[in-house]
């Protein structure tokens, strides 16, 4: 029998006071390999007002900072690390979910495969997902991923840059053919990003969560 690791408890960074939350959508950012949960907290600026925004530390040290689960290219992954940090990310949203109406999920690179991950275990749970410069992981057949259950209604942003050199083409074909299938598709490519966000793509982020959050 496997056993989930013990992770520490769950650090996040809010963008407003705990007074000034309940009762709004909760938007939950999740920050790529290497980073925290300060690298992304930032966006919440330049996103609807309407929305609490909770921005999350992943679980293990990684070189330079935190990381979800190992690199896909290193021999230390495995779709369990990819569930088991799912499951973390879920104890917590379990804990504050009913302070809000809805939840959203923003993640960025690696936080974009924990993003897709956690639909992928809990469709009826998210409004809406936010994707940037990043994939969804291919499940292999795991029964806990209920892509069967996505009816292509959850409404899903995807923007990435074809020149994008950190997310390689198998993981793009993989993304492209489950988004398509499972989703409600918002997919733009910008130029001169790279593997990276710029100004014009949260601008349109901030027109799908109100369109597609907001004013739902």
């Amino acid at each position: 029998m496997t056993h989930a690791p013990a992770f520490p408890a769950p650090v996040v960074l809010w963008s407003k006071p705990e007074e000034e939350r309940a009762g709004k959508p909760l938007l939950v950012l999740l920050h790529g390999y290497g980073a925290n949960e300060q690298d992304l907290l930032s966006l919440a600026d330049l996103l609807p007002k309407e929305f609490a925004v909770a921005s999350v530390r992943a679980p293990l040290v990684s070189d330079a900072g935190f990381t979800w689960f190992p690199l896909t290219a290193s021999v230390e992954y495995s779709l369990e690390a990819v569930t088991d940090a799912a499951a973390y990310v879920e104890d917590w949203l379990d804990s504050v979910r009913p302070n809000h109406p809805s939840v959203t999920l923003l993640g960025f690179s690696m936080g974009m495969a924990l993003a897709t991950t956690l639909l992928r275990r809990r469709p009826a749970d998210y409004a809406a997902v936010v994707g940037l410069s990043g994939f969804a992981v291919d499940h292999g057949g795991d029964p806990s991923f209920r892509d069967a259950e996505l009816d292509g209604t959850v409404p899903m942003f995807w923007g990435r840059d074809q020149q994008d050199p950190v997310i390689t083409p198998d993981k793009i074909e993989f993304t492209m053919g489950w988004v398509r299938k499972h989703v409600k598709l918002t997919k733009v490519l910008y130029t001169g990003m790279w593997h990276g966000i710029n100004q014009q793509e949260i601008g349109h982020v901030s027109e799908f969560l109100t369109h597609g959050v907001l004013n739902k």
